[in-house]
């Protein structure tokens, strides 16, 4: 498969990637340091769109599957994604009501976001799977993806704040990173719906419905534990992307860190993908997914003591270790995943791409969903103090504990405990059950 091909599809990423990390960033910070919305209706919030489209997700991949028997395509969900998906992200960003009213503006338009991106992200999961018959080559394909979702994810977490702090801060700063995120989203989306047209989707016999298609993937065990155990580091992951605003502010003592804090955990991913993508050809994904796992669950630990010492160049640093481990904990399951599905279709006879696809890309969002309302329920309990940009407030001390154990030590428990599925999906597999 040529380079053009790769790229062509591998930039969609960018889009999906800023898209699902702005909110899990600066949603929440936005919701309580804003708006003044309190924690816990917060944590609501930016939980209940994304408990949606854990519903709506498989509802998208079956479609998709019958649009590609239809067309060989499944360009048309892909472009409805991609051309409303900018336009109510940014609306998310633009409430003219604090308070319970904010609360409500943002949570409409941000179910109408996560709807739009279920449109792109579903049926573009899925195109892996038949770009390629061989392994290798879906490797490949997944590896650039994951380049490019990197890259996105970087621009996310590096751009938006920066942009939020150029505009002024506050509504009017919040506003201007919306419209900008949002037309970069609208650019590389479109860009890998135009450029995937030639991926020939022809889901293997009848295309099943919702119910039907779920009973049949039931019995591929080793897909739905590598799901559980990627939905629960996705958890843990998205917890301490949610908590970067916070320790960077009441912490380190500087919104501004915010930036530099989540390139330094994301950063050092872009070069350490094609190193993982290698070292998994030599040594076995899964083993190479575990060790990653491991080494982020010591790196996340340590973070806690440094974090309270407000030792600034040691969270930078121990922050560039989780980046080097997050690389594997994206590349390496999304790179099994396809096999799993194709593996599958020789036991039933069906090529459900769609199914599988929606039921991960649910269980993802449910995952990058919950992660920030674990944190907001942390922070309620921790007693955190919701203000206004213009008035802010001294949070007590079990509040900075709380907002600092979420950056920590709760993702380390998170790894700890997806270790036992990730040895129950090897058994499976090599069993075939």
């Amino acid at each position: 498969m040529n380079k053009g091909r790769l790229a062509g599809y591998g930039v969609g990423s960018i889009g999906t990637g800023v898209f699902s990390t702005v909110p899990g960033l600066l949603l929440l910070f936005f919701l309580t340091d804003v708006l003044a919305v309190p924690a816990a209706l917060a944590g609501v919030v930016v939980v209940a769109p994304k408990a949606l489209d854990v519903l709506f997700n498989p509802i998208i991949g079956a479609a998709s599957d019958r649009e590609a028997v239809r067309t060989a395509r499944r360009t048309k969900l892909l472009l409805t994604g991609a051309l409303l998906m900018p336009v109510a992200f940014a609306t998310m960003f633009l409430s003219p009501s604090s308070g319970y009213a904010g609360a409500v503006w943002v949570t409409l338009a941000f179910i109408g976001a996560s709807v739009a991106f279920a449109a792109f992200q579903v049926p573009y999961v899925a195109l892996p799977a038949e770009m390629s018959d061989e392994p290798d080559t879906r490797l490949r394909v997944m590896t650039w993806r994951i380049v490019f979702l990197t890259l996105g994810i970087l621009i996310a977490g590096g751009l938006a704040p920066a942009v939020v702090d150029l505009g002024g801060g506050g509504r009017p700063g919040y506003a201007l990173m919306g419209a900008v995120v949002g037309a970069i989203v609208l650019a590389a989306c479109v860009t890998a719906t135009l450029s995937t047209r030639w991926v020939r989707s022809r889901p293997g016999g009848e295309v099943l419905g919702l119910v039907a298609a779920f009973r049949t993937a039931r019995g591929n065990r080793p897909f739905f534990l590598l799901m559980a155990a990627f939905v629960t580091q996705a958890v843990g992951i998205a917890i301490m992307l949610a908590a970067v605003p916070y320790v960077a502010t009441y912490w380190l003592g500087d919104y501004s860190l915010t930036s530099i804090l989540f390139v330094c955990v994301v950063g050092p991913s872009a070069l350490a993908v094609p190193v993982w993508s290698a070292l998994a050809r030599r040594f076995g994904r899964l083993r190479c997914f575990t060790v990653a796992t491991v080494v982020f669950t010591v790196a996340a630990a340590l973070n806690y003591p440094l974090g309270r010492a407000s030792v600034t160049a040691g969270v930078l640093s121990a922050a560039a270790v989780l980046g080097l481990c997050y690389a594997a904990l994206q590349v390496l399951p999304l790179a099994m995943m396809p096999d799993a599905i194709v593996a599958d279709a020789a036991r039933t006879g069906q090529v459900q791409a769609g199914a599988f696809t929606g039921a991960w890309t649910a269980g993802e969002t449910a995952g990058l969903a919950v992660g920030p309302g674990l944190y907001a329920v942390m922070l309620a309990a921790g007693g955190f103090l919701s203000s206004t940009f213009d008035a802010p407030v001294t949070q007590p001390g079990s509040a900075r504990t709380a907002l600092l154990l979420g950056f920590t030590v709760v993702p380390a428990l998170l790894m700890l405990a997806s270790l036992p599925i990730l040895r129950a999906y090897g058994r499976a597999r090599t069993t075939g059950n």
